[in-house]
């Protein structure tokens, strides 16, 4: 079953033979796509004292920008150029110089939630993507978490056919949750070391930016989190 989270792969099986993880997060992430030359070629993310803010792109004429907005909020709640104005209010004075801005080609709200369902299998039913797991778009390892479900249930199939080997089979779950569960570690701790929470303490906020320093005078630090966002093998 590999059709979504609200596909009916997970709901056929028995509530009471599948266990359900979840967190929600107090807030979303507010996108918009333009028809814009991007501000940069590389991907920044920004932690601002207003929020969350990430520049990211489609194409070489195509921008995708986001802003981190209370679940309270809705797509009619921002203008082009609120947006705009408030993207520019949370990136460095260099980058917010040199942001192009035009008109919205596309524009939601995406909630920030973390989901995971053990296990991943029911009989001769096996769970993969969305289907199986959602992670926060901090960590960039949705699609990634997916295709490794599929290389290891590809695998168990070929085996399983080829040559009667039942043990990826019996073994894809196990396997599977391994890598999801780090996705959803990296994913989570992207999101709390880059995010304003509403709740936040002075002294939740202090640990933030002591994480961050640390992150930045670290090599070590540096290098995890980059096989991390590349994603784990499999």
């Amino acid at each position: 079953g590999c059709d979504g989270f609200h596909g009916v792969s997970r709901r056929s099986i028995p509530k009471d033979k599948i266990r359900v993880f979840e967190r929600g997060y107090p807030f979303g992430w507010l996108g918009v796509l333009s028809r814009t030359k991007p501000v940069s070629p590389e991907l920044i993310y920004a932690t601002h004292e207003r929020g969350f803010a990430l520049c990211s792109l489609r194409s070489e004429a195509l921008s995708r920008y986001y802003i981190q907005v209370p679940l309270t909020d809705s797509v009619d709640d921002w203008s082009d150029e609120a947006f705009f104005e408030e993207l520019r209010r949370r990136l460095p004075g260099d980058v917010s110089a040199a942001l192009i801005t035009g008109p919205s080609i596309e524009k939601s709200i995406a909630p920030l939630r973390s989901f995971v369902v053990e296990p991943m299998r029911f009989g001769n039913l096996f769970l993969a993507g969305d289907a199986a797991h959602i992670l926060p778009p901090t960590g960039a390892r949705g699609l990634n978490t997916a295709a490794s479900d599929i290389y290891y249930l590809y695998h168990a199939l070929v085996d399983h056919y080829s040559k009667w080997d039942n043990r990826g089979l019996e073994t894809y779950s196990q396997r599977a949750l391994a890598r999801v569960w780090k996705g959803q570690r990296f994913s989570w701790w992207m999101t709390m070391l880059l995010h304003r929470f509403p709740d936040s303490s002075p002294f939740d906020r202090r640990l933030q930016e002591t994480e961050l320093a640390y992150l930045f005078s670290s090599e070590e630090a540096l290098a995890s989190l980059a096989e991390n966002y590349v994603g784990q093998p499999f």
